[in-house]
């Protein structure tokens, strides 16, 4: 994968984990303040459509000078930026048009964010129906996992299998590391 792409790019966010609102008992509700992505862990990511290469990574939040620096350092100057109207991408510095997906809107000629939402809903359907939980201490290793089986599903079988060897080659994953505390959380049970 060759950083920053050229475009045009397509950027998206998503949210994995937390509690959903609408599952609560009312009474649990009252005391919640904010969206539905309060206590989830933001995913923010980028598609080349000339490439077809994803880049995606675990943010710290979804506010405007995050997600903007998120897709500038991810795209050439150039690079023309296709995203949704959420306000957190106004002021992007690119050649940037938001479908109006509040106004139901979702595809308006080349404005439209459908091949990294593809990605996203792969992600999210490994999500439900593999994994199951993933936490926000290991959310990351996961998105990399299958920002890498986008970027190499066209290979043949020998080029992936090479790199993973290649990326192993001095490295050593300690059982003792992967349970170290990184100060986040691991969604295990007292």
């Amino acid at each position: 994968m060759s950083l920053p792409f050229a475009g045009p790019v397509e950027a998206d966010e998503t949210y994995f984990g937390g509690v959903r609102k609408r599952t609560m008992p009312k009474s649990r509700r009252k005391g919640l303040t904010g969206r539905g992505a309060v206590g989830k862990t933001a995913v923010a990511g980028v598609k080349d459509r000339e490439t077809n290469q994803v880049a995606a990574n675990v943010v710290r939040d979804t506010v405007g000078e995050t997600l903007r620096g998120f897709v500038e350092a991810r795209s050439q100057e150039g690079a023309q930026v296709y995203t949704d109207d959420a306000t957190a991408y106004r002021g992007i510095l690119r050649t940037h048009v938001a479908g109006r997906h509040s106004s139901g809107e979702y595809v308006r000629l080349m404005a439209h964010t459908n091949e990294i939402e593809s990605f996203r809903a792969g992600l999210k359907r490994a999500h439900k129906g593999t994994f199951h939980k993933l936490s926000p201490k290991h959310l990351d290793r996961y998105v990399k996992e299958f920002e890498g089986r986008h970027n190499s599903r066209n290979a043949d079988t020998k080029e992936p299998m090479a790199r993973v060897v290649t990326g192993m080659h001095g490295k050593r994953l300690r059982y003792r590391d992967l349970i170290a505390d990184n100060g986040l959380d691991s969604g295990a049970r007292s």
